[in-house]
């Protein structure tokens, strides 16, 4: 019975949750980086039928009372529905599917499969997030090496050229693969073959720390392949396929030098010999009633967040919104064209845009550019990884540099995120353009530039009532020094910052 309550409760979640589940689902079939998610629930249920001697040995008890941290994560998988935050929502998904376990089958069973329950949490695609900084690192690190074995490197963000040809470090040199991969892989391994939580954690440190220097490494070895043979090898599909041989010779090697400390324990065909095949009779009874009324509250907090988000799942179909900025701003800019060096900055699906450029009165120019988000959905966001100055792919401007800025708007202060874009290497013919670029998140009112503060200001903007619309607002303009530009920029926004928040404000208010 309570197999079946916790198999019906489980379904109920996949159904309520669906849009979720889905989501997570076709991120699997896309992704390379999470395509390990499709053997994590094989592997989870395998280890709870390693463990089922011991876990026969356990009397299920359901505890109502978990009903209320269930509650909790299903409201938390809401705040994040509402602001389409993909990895709070599945990480909340999952976080639910585990959470039903201990209150059907009570406490004692769910430590028998603590670590199998806990090994699901792979499935879930979250670590995106280190992409940027596992590249800057890659970058750093192949540049170093170069330099070292005496070969000349120009470098410009995440593009160099050495003397027989340019090169780029795109998300693919990242190596979030291969860490992805070798922590599921090694955390894996640490269970199955140490006993002493020391050990474990020893090798789970391990299987993080090898792919990344052995990404270093592949993409040196790549790199010196492509130089020493004149780019005759090692650029084309070879590349890749040279890079994930080298990874399994380390890894393989790595789970080989940690077999030599292995801690054995009994086979689970041992366990089952000197254990008794069924439950025995330590007086325990089934309680209907303490199941049921764990079955209903669940059910209950369950049901209420995906009911809400299904009222806002349909609001009809988007506005046509036509955004323009004014022929006219402060200070006496005046519009003179749609942008600056044909610079775009990269925005996923918005709800609007509009780009112009403005000619100061001493003759300086700056671009503007808005991306207006409403009625957003996991397909249109205002907050994504998707939205960008410059994609890693792009051939024909390189971000060289980005940090943040104070700017003013009135008597308010905030900060502004700041980068530098130029054209890249390869196409050096004589004066090309540079850019100096500003841009921050407009939400409800407020500049933020934030990424995690902006989501936070959408739920509460959210909460209040006000919709979800927002915008990301950039201006930039040639860069001949960083701190003239940033001078520029500066003085730019303090005198129309309030004309584009009334024109968002509009837009927002209709």
């Amino acid at each position: 019975m309570h197999g079946l309550a916790l198999a019906g409760l489980m379904l109920l979640i996949l159904l309520a949750y669906r849009g979720t589940a889905e989501a997570m689902f076709s991120i699997w079939m896309r992704s390379e980086t999470f395509a390990h998610a499709f053997v994590v629930p094989p592997i989870s249920a395998w280890l709870i039928w390693r463990v089922r001697a011991e876990l026969l040995q356990t009397q299920p008890k359901a505890v109502p009372w978990l009903a209320l941290p269930l509650g909790a994560l299903a409201g938390l998988w809401w705040l994040g529905d509402m602001v389409s935050t993909n990895a709070l929502t599945q990480l909340m998904l999952m976080a639910m599917l585990v959470a039903v376990v201990p209150l059907v089958l009570g406490w004692r069973p769910s430590r028998v499969i603590m670590f199998p329950l806990g090994f699901m949490f792979f499935a879930v695609p979250i670590g995106d997030f280190l992409t940027p900084v596992l590249m800057e690192y890659t970058a750093d690190v192949l540049i170093a090496s170069l330099r070292l074995t005496g070969i000349p490197v120009y470098r410009e963000g995440q593009q160099f050229v050495i003397p027989t040809g340019h090169w780029s470090v795109v998300e693919a040199c990242s190596g979030i693969r291969y860490l992805m991969a070798s922590l599921m892989a090694g955390t894996l391994f640490s269970y199955l073959n140490y006993r002493s939580l020391r050990r474990r954690w020893i090798f789970v440190g391990i299987s993080i720390a090898v792919p990344i220097v052995a990404n270093w490494m592949r993409a040196y070895i790549i790199v010196m392949l492509g130089h020493l043979s004149n780019n005759r090898i090692a650029t084309g599909v070879d590349h890749l396929l040279y890079g994930w041989v080298f990874f399994g010779v380390v890894i393989m090697l790595m789970f080989y030098l940690g077999a030599r400390w292995t801690e054995s324990d009994p086979t689970p065909d041992q366990a089952l010999a000197a254990a008794a095949v069924t439950a025995p009779d330590r007086g325990w009874r089934f309680a209907p009633g303490q199941l049921v009324g764990a079955l209903v509250l669940a059910a209950l907090v369950l049901i209420a967040p995906a009911w809400q988000s299904a009222q806002r799942a349909n609001p009809g179909p988007p506005r046509d919104i036509a955004l323009q900025l004014p022929d006219e701003l402060a200070a006496g800019w005046r519009k003179q064209g749609d942008g600056l060096a044909a610079w775009v900055p990269s925005f996923h699906n918005p709800s609007a845009t509009a780009s112009a450029a403005y000619s100061g009165p001493a003759g300086q120019t700056v671009g503007v550019s808005l991306a207006y988000f409403e009625q957003q959905t996991e397909q249109r966001k205002l907050v994504s990884s998707e939205n960008m100055l410059v994609r890693s792919d792009d051939h024909r401007w390189n971000l060289l540099s980005a940090g943040v800025a104070q700017a003013q708007a009135g008597e308010r202060s905030f900060a502004v995120r700041t980068a530098s874009l130029s054209a890249p290497p390869a196409t050096l013919s004589g004066l090309r353009p540079k850019l100096r670029v500003w841009h921050f998140y407009w939400i409800d009112g407020h500049y933020i530039a934030s990424d995690w503060r902006a989501k936070l200001r959408q739920v509460w903007q959210t909460l209040q009532g006000h919709g979800d619309a927002g915008a990301m607002v950039i201006i930039y303009t040639h860069e001949a020094r960083p701190d003239s530009a940033d001078a520029l920029l500066k003085g730019f926004l303090a005198a129309n910052a309030a004309t584009l928040d009334q024109r968002l404000r509009a837009l927002q208010a209709r």
